[in-house]
């Protein structure tokens, strides 16, 4: 792909694994430098060795109230302004609502929308006052249709639809496109609650995708001319049958 990021910069949360180190790596290739937010710092430290140029690390623990107030300020530490803000960072709880718990729905529905809303808060400044930027929303399927199996996830989802396109009209007069993508199941670690047999079977049925197929959707977003806003793109695996 044609480096038409090349001089932009890109932070990128949950940058650590799957859809956000696709897309990582995806931006890195079209030519911007990439912070990668995660809370890992192990992993953060061996894909700094390993993508090396380009690719700055940030510690930050979006669930931690501080870690995700300081994120933004430390990130324009290490990097004189933000083009592109890719929140992906989230978690997910399938299943019965009865087989999960209160602690477990606060830290889904804290991560999947709260800290999306506060990171969008910190970048919005800064990018209103620059008169440019990008914010892109990694949402689901589930965020378009009320997935029987995933009735917390689904509505996590479901807000930050309400909210990215809420935002998508507040700042538009600023020259930020706001947008997200919705995927449907991707093969990563954000499976490894979902049952067995659905898994397995959904492997079979090729109903699966790999993060890769996202981060293709996402660079194609950012690639538009300005005078273009991609709102929502959903990507499904052909076999997938909701």
């Amino acid at each position: 792909m044609a480096q038409f990021l090349q001089g932009q910069i890109a932070a990128v949360t949950g940058a650590a694994s799957g859809i956000g180190l696709a897309s990582t790596k995806a931006l890195l290739d079209a030519g911007a430098t990439v912070v990668l937010v995660d809370r890992d710092a192990d992993a953060l430290a061996r894909l700094s060795e390993e993508l090396r140029e380009r690719a700055l690390i940030q510690k930050t623990d979006l669930l931690d109230a501080e870690s995700c107030k300081a994120m933004v300020p430390e990130i324009l530490g290490k990097v004189d302004h933000i083009d592109i803000l890719l929140c992906n960072a989230g978690s997910y709880i399938g299943g019965d609502l009865v087989d999960t718990t209160p602690e477990a729905i606060d830290r889904m529905v804290n991560l999947n929308v709260n800290t999306v809303m506060k990171n969008v808060l910190a970048v919005a400044p800064h990018m209103i006052e620059r008169g440019t930027g990008d914010i892109v929303v990694t949402c689901s399927i589930a965020g378009h249709s009320a997935i029987h199996v995933e009735p917390v996830y689904s509505a996590s989802k479901w807000a930050v639809t309400s909210f990215v396109q809420t935002m998508r009209r507040q700042l538009m007069g600023h020259g930020i496109r706001v947008g997200q993508v919705s995927p449907g199941p991707v093969i990563s670690a954000l499976l490894s609650d979902w049952e067995p047999e659905r898994l397995e079977r959904m492997k079979k049925e090729g109903a699966l995708m790999e993060a890769e197929e996202v981060s293709d959707a996402i660079l194609f977003m950012l690639s538009r001319k300005r005078t273009v806003t991609i709102r929502d793109v959903i990507v499904l695996p052909s076999a997938f049958d909701i």
